[in-house]
């Protein structure tokens, strides 16, 4: 850097066809601007005037990228200036745009769809150098610098695909402002994942929009520090301060951003000094409370208006040069414009293609159910390479124990656990070529010691041993990450990941399910949105320990009334699985169908160790997940005079409880599966009991958590118009559960009493 700064004085010499495409580039977002201005007056655009820059800027990193070899770039950003970038850097077509504006096409978005700032595109850009460069710039909610991770998530995907390992054909491109990248702390989280191995993307490029304003927060009251930058000096990476009113200097700025990137595989932080020549939007009026500010801005010139007159002086352009520019680029928004106001004219909406075209979205019921059983031969086979290790190594006692016991488990002297289970999932995918991405804090070991898929030399050599990246010689790769210590920004990248990642499995797992509404953002813009806003499917899993075991308030609930209330058009599914064979199914079930959603899983803590929870090599070479369990110890069908339904660890307690009271007149179901719910599925399994024999919902959560109001309001008080219906739970409560491990007792208790009570 000192020796490319120092020996230029920060100038670049540019010859005569990059001045031109400079000032073409900043022809096309001024007339652009004033074309929206004049036709849809007053209309919302977020526009980019003032930091007009940022085209010329864009255009300069794919020209750059096409010469240095890259492939793809993967661009996200905010609603400022995005109409702008979609028409002048994505090849998106005017028309389509304008469409937007008209909206004529209302009838197709009733109940769907996003604002046109919001929207994505990809586009297959050509390059001076003749290499073309591929760009996907993501959909995004308003949420600022939320995006940012999800947009990481997919470049490393993308290179993961390609067999990148150095990191040098995919770019990240991540445009923010000037409040935000100082006031969200997503953008901390983003730079803490960039050096960390199972994070790093080879270097994002990082360009701030910096209009100097907040909406109407200035930076005095935006933030402590003196540089909106100032969180990226946590890591040793240039930080380039650019004015935008200097095209040239901006110039200079991206080639030694993309050389830096190059050379060491790091980010680089951008920060191009602008101004918002309008108001947050073009109905807001900014003299209200910036009066002197918006003076001087009013006073000014484009910045395209500058930079023409640098080269009048300079001799290299003429004025009329300069118009037929301009003019011509207002003829080819007026021919555009025309045809979006044709009749018949219409923007199909956008469905995924390349890697997703072999998958679908919208309702279940359209394809068939996968297999996913395992032949006893293929079982034997995986469970000797999980417990196998090489020679030499030493593992800690209490580990060799836990591998000794997975031997018993196949030879069927023990029945499988949960971790063992879990285990041959993604064993099995694995060896059918299905990529595995599982990450989560402490997911390598497991929250609950369970799980142990990172072993350790127990000499402390730091030998360390993975056994599902040890099964075949041509599996599909396995990716077992200890995250840092982060809800929001790792989620977002594992989100990422599994949008260009459709046929692999990618695992995000919460310390505590309780701890997931860190990232209630990613789970409400994203996650069960996507598809319905943007029609962008994802297969992402989310394992979230949940159940109420006397550990308080926050080590007890993963929130499941709240992925109820998203729940809508199929557009997520919710389990609670109550055997480790129905959870390997589950998660075979996640791949080998055709059908992506995201899969949200009350994962068990207790049952973990549980001596019933428990499966036998049975039920993993045949079947498959079922959604609802029918009783299997109850008295004859015709004399149960009770039927409790529940979901999850609660039903081993109650099966407890039913015992010690001889309660054979009681069945016990399991639904878990709560959604997509199949009325189907629960008639087959009460239609063997007799009509008006009463169904209790059971839970542990209090009445205004769990699944009770979901269910209730789906059956009233009569399940499927002939069994009387009601609910056992907690009282309502603020708070999930207490924090008294005795006040536990008594309630849980109480709940398995009402459960058994008045017959």
């Amino acid at each position: 850097l000192q020796a490319r700064m120092e020996a230029t004085e920060n100038r670049l010499h540019l010859d005569r066809a990059t001045q031109h495409r400079i000032l073409q580039k900043l022809t096309d977002a001024v007339i652009f601007e004033e074309f929206i201005q004049k036709k849809y007056i007053g209309a919302k655009r977020f526009s980019l005037e003032g930091s007009e820059s940022l085209i010329p800027l864009l255009d300069l990193t794919i020209e750059k990228a096409g010469e240095d070899g890259l492939d793809e770039i993967v661009l996200a950003m905010a609603h400022r200036g995005r109409l702008n970038v979609l028409a002048n850097i994505m090849g998106k077509s005017p028309s389509k745009i304008f469409a937007e504006f008209e909206d004529r096409d209302f009838e197709l978005y009733i109940g769907r769809g996003d604002v046109k700032y919001h929207l994505g595109w990809s586009y297959d850009r050509p390059t001076a150098s003749g290499r073309p460069v591929h760009l996907s710039l993501c959909f995004n909610p308003s949420h600022l610098e939320f995006v940012s991770p999800v947009s990481l998530g997919r470049v490393r995907a993308k290179q993961d695909v390609r067999g990148d390992a150095r990191r040098e054909k995919v770019l990240g491109v991540v445009i923010h402002g000037d409040a935000a990248f100082a006031g969200q702390g997503v953008v901390q989280e983003v730079f803490n994942l960039s050096e960390v191995d199972a994070y790093r993307t080879g270097g994002t490029i990082h360009v701030i929009v910096n209009n100097q304003i907040g909406f109407t927060t200035c930076p005095d009251e935006g933030r402590s520090s003196l540089y909106a930058t100032d969180v990226a000096r946590m890591l040793q990476i240039p930080i380039f301060h650019v004015n935008g009113e200097d095209p040239e200097a901006v110039a200079q700025v991206v080639r030694l951003a993309m050389d830096f990137r190059k050379t060491f595989r790091k980010d680089v932080v951008i920060d191009m000094y602008g101004y918002r020549r309008h108001g947050h939007n073009e109905g807001d009026e900014p003299a209200f409370t910036q009066p002197a500010m918006y003076k001087a801005i009013r006073a000014r010139k484009s910045v395209r208006e500058g930079y023409l007159e640098h080269l009048l002086k300079l001799g290299d352009i003429t004025r009329e040069e300069a118009d037929a520019l301009a003019w011509a680029r207002r003829e080819e928004l007026n021919q555009e414009l025309s045809t979006a106001r044709r009749f018949d004219f219409h923007v199909a909406p956008d469905d995924g293609q390349g890697r997703w075209s072999a998958y679908s979205g919208g309702f279940e019921r359209d394809l068939p159910e996968a297999e996913t059983a395992i032949d006893p031969d293929r079982f034997q086979r995986l469970m000797a390479a999980m417990t196998r290790l090489p020679e030499g190594f030493q593992p800690h006692p209490k580990i060799q124990r836990f591998l000794d016991r997975r031997k018993k488990m196949a030879a069927g002297e023990l029945p499988l656990d949960w971790a063992t289970a879990e285990a041959l999932a993604l064993a099995s995918l694995a060896e059918e070529g299905h990529r595995v991405r599982f990450a989560g804090q402490d997911t390598g070991r497991g929250t609950f010691s369970q799980r142990n898929a990172i072993l350790h030399d127990v000499r402390g050599n730091g030998t360390k041993w993975i056994p599902l990246q040890h099964l075949t010689d041509d599996q599909a790769p396995v990716e077992i990450v200890n995250s840092p210590l982060s809800e929001v920004g790792v989620l977002g990248y594992e989100y990422g990941y599994s949008l260009d990642m459709p046929d692999g499995l990618t695992i995000w797992e919460a310390q505590f399910g309780d701890f997931c509404n860190v990232a209630q953002v990613l789970i409400d813009q994203f996650i069960s949105s996507a598809e319905d806003k943007w029609r962008r499917l994802s297969g992402l899993v989310m394992l979230l320990p949940h159940g109420f075991e006397g550990q308080g308030p926050e080590h007890s609930s993963a929130r499941l009334e709240r992925f109820l209330s998203l729940a809508a058009e199929e557009n997520i599914q919710v389990v609670n699985a109550s055997t480790p064979a129905q959870y390997f199914h589950l998660l075979r079930r996640q791949i080998l169908r055709r059908w992506r959603k995201p899969l949200i899983v009350m994962s068990p803590k207790s049952l973990l160790r549980h001596p019933r929870c428990v499966s036998p090599i049975e039920e993993i070479t045949s079947g498959r997940f079922r959604r609802v369990l029918p009783d299997t110890g109850a008295g004859p069908t015709d004399q149960v005079r009770r039927v409790l339904l529940c979901s999850g660890k609660i039903y081993y307690e109650l099966l407890e409880h039913r015992e010690k009271l001889g309660r054979q007149d009681v069945a016990i179901l399991r639904l878990e599966q709560l959604y997509p719910l199949r009325l189907e599925r629960i008639d087959e399994v009460l239609a063997v009991y007799p009509d008006q024999v009463g169904v209790l919902w059971i839970q542990e959560e209090p009445e205004n958590m769990g699944a009770w109001r979901y269910l209730k309001a789906i059956f009233g008080h009569r399940m499927l118009d002939r069994h009387p219906f009601t609910g056992i739970y907690r009282q309502a409560s603020a708070s999930p559960a207490t924090g008294s491990a005795r006040s536990h007792r008594i309630e849980q208790n109480a709940v398995l009493d009402l459960a058994f009570a008045g017959m």
